[in-house]
């Protein structure tokens, strides 16, 4: 009996142990799940939607570029591309092992990817590959169960309707490179692209947009199940430029396969109507990836079709400086009107010999006789009498050797050297120099565009800025009026004096440029140049020299400024066809067909900017 008393004690210890044991267990349970759905509830929830909820960030539409007609001269087009969502695939190296049974991938391509990879975030969409045609998309859509985290995108690509007519004034877009991309988040997203040259890169910061976001629902695998939301992004600005797309296809045509450039301003108010390069590119290549063959063919060319030579090309101007000379001495008073210099054909200063471009002289002349004929003797005097800093001053304040306010990143300062700038680099300012200046060679480095803002201010006297953007998203932008820019401050008689020189030396019999005369009433007034890119011994000049024998690298540069009409100039023009030898015959007949189709299309009275003119002061050089 004790026996059993015993067993049973024994037998109700260990219930009640195994039942503690049990009640703390429950007890802990049921901690833990108070702790889990009420005081930890809404953060699991929230864990749970988020798992549920895959945010990916949209790519804005790139703002369109139009031209002053409203045609489009950069857009976007439908593009499809393949994308890779990390976080919603386990085996990365699987995956893209896969694809590329699919779609080939280059080793450069899979190391791209790879690097995007390691440096976005995992909801960030890595592009696998871009410009995807229909067989390689279906491909793709037929084994999505066998690719994870793989989806067909259809995006936007920039477009260039021109080809390359615009390639220079518009540029071109690319990849974000690593530097570019930093912490943004943006430009890490499949098909975002930046600027790289021209509009495209000066209005980058208006033209990328805004990006948006869109919410999907998607399964413990990670597969798309619905979209739950989509706030799309917000696009660019809308640029309406300046240019005529109709005038500048004209004057690339004129130029035909001359290595040259051309710029057409309203003279009025500095709209660019038309800046055109020749040989150009297609910057649609940028878009996709040039290759190495097409990058090597680009940089060995001696045209240097890269180059937006209207802007960026520099070039000694020749003759076409002497109206500069000119205006110095009259403001200066060392020149009048009437003076009257002989020219036998040399000046001599010391034991150097300076040449008249005429071997035999022109004897005397007055300022409309040497602007009409050219004389080199009578601007070394001129420019001997007045010296290299009032030279350059006037320089300046015709656009020359200063950097203008236009929209390309790329376009450059050029040169009008001074006494003081040739100190800085460790020489005396000689007379000789000054010499040679006077008629536009020595160290001046000038490009078309601003050629053609010294002859728009010659024509108008107002210090007018070349632009070219009209508008921004439909708001005009300053600079619309003749009114708004601020007069040069130069006496309407000494303008009165040049501006005759220029009407005569295409006008009036003898003068170096009758091949551009106008065949209608209106009247052209203009300034041939010729530019020597290396120097002619005098022993060359004495048997006989002509650079027409050149090979082509070593013949001059032929140039030509001009504007029009003569009695009421609206436009201005400057034309420089590389190593074209001789102004009045490469460059003067181009400049009078590019003068003639502006005034026959007449751009200034079609499509007036929209919206007011903003009311701001004018930047001067």
């Amino acid at each position: 009996m004790k026996r059993d008393t015993k067993r049973t004690t024994v037998f109700t210890r260990r219930a009640l142990l195994i039942a503690g044991v049990e009640v703390a267990a429950l007890g802990a349970l049921a901690a833990k799940l108070y702790q889990v759905q009420v005081i930890d509830g809404r953060r699991y929830a929230l864990l749970a939607h988020t798992n549920r909820i895959s945010p990916r960030l949209l790519a804005p539409p790139r703002g369109r570029i139009l031209d002053r007609d409203g045609t489009p001269v950069a857009a976007n087009q439908t593009n499809w591309r393949a994308l890779l969502m990390v976080e919603q695939t386990r085996d990365i190296a699987a995956t893209l092992d896969r694809f590329a049974t699919l779609v080939p991938l280059a080793d450069h391509e899979r190391a791209r990817i790879e690097r995007e990879i390691g440096r976005h975030r995992r909801f960030i969409p890595v592009t696998l590959r871009d410009f995807l045609d229909w067989e390689e998309m279906a491909r793709i859509e037929v084994n999505a169960p066998d690719l994870p985290g793989v989806s067909i995108d259809v995006g936007a690509t920039r477009r260039y309707p021109f080809d390359d007519s615009l390639a220079h004034v518009v540029g071109y877009v690319a990849p974000p490179s690593e530097d570019d991309q930093g912490d943004d988040p943006i430009l890490a997203l499949p098909g975002m692209r930046v600027g790289r040259a021209g509009i495209e890169k000066f209005h980058e910061a208006v033209l990328r947009g805004h990006a948006g976001v869109q919410q999907l629902e998607v399964n413990a695998a990670g597969r798309v199940i619905r979209e739950l939301d989509r706030q799309d992004g917000t696009p660019g600005a809308e640029l309406g430029l300046t240019i005529d797309s109709a005038l500048q296809q004209a004057v690339l045509s004129r130029l035909g396969d001359e290595s040259a450039s051309a710029v057409v301003l309203d003279a009025r108010n500095g709209e660019v109507l038309a800046m055109a390069t020749n040989p150009s590119f297609d910057p649609a290549l940028f878009n996709a990836g040039v290759s190495q063959a097409q990058w090597v063919e680009w940089t060995n060319s001696r045209r240097t079709p890269l180059i937006n030579k209207a802007v960026a090309g520099l070039y000694a101007p020749g003759s076409t400086f002497k109206m500069t000379v000119a205006l110095a001495g009259l403001e200066a008073r060392s020149l009048t009107p009437t003076d009257r210099i002989n020219c036998p054909g040399h000046l001599d200063i010391g034991d150097t010999r300076f040449h008249c471009w005429r071997r035999g002289g022109h004897g005397l002349l007055d300022l409309r006789g040497g602007l009409k004929n050219s004389c080199d003797v009578f601007f070394y005097e001129v420019a001997r009498r007045t010296g290299i800093d009032t030279i350059a001053a006037m320089a300046k304040r015709l656009g020359l050797g200063v950097k203008l306010d236009i929209e390309l990143p790329e376009a450059r300062s050029g040169l009008v050297p001074t006494r003081a700038w040739r100190r800085a680099h460790g020489h005396p300012w000689n007379l000789g120099d000054t010499i040679v200046h006077g008629i536009g060679q020595g160290f001046l480095q000038l490009t078309p565009l601003q050629l053609a803002t010294m002859a728009a201010r010659l024509a108008t006297g107002r210090a007018v800025q070349p632009h070219l953007t009209r508008s921004i998203d439909g708001v005009a932008q300053p600079g619309a009026t003749a009114d708004f820019w601020p007069s040069l401050g130069l006496p309407e008689a000494s303008l009165d004096h040049v501006r005759e020189g220029m009407w005569a030396v295409v006008n009036e019999p003898g003068g170096t440029a009758p091949l551009a005369r106008l065949a209608g009433p209106q009247q052209l007034a203009g300034k041939t140049g010729s530019t020597q890119v290396r120097r002619v011994s005098r022993e060359a000049r004495e048997h006989g020299f002509k650079s027409e024998n050149l090979p082509w690298e070593f013949r001059p540069h032929a140039l030509f400024v001009a504007f029009a009409p003569y009695d009421a100039p609206q436009y201005a023009v400057s034309v420089v066809v590389e190593h074209g030898n001789a102004g009045a015959a490469a460059a003067a007949p181009m400049a009078r067909d590019i003068m003639a189709a502006t005034l026959e299309r007449d751009p200034s009275n079609r499509a007036p900017p929209p919206g007011p003119r903003l009311a701001q002061g004018p930047k001067l050089p």
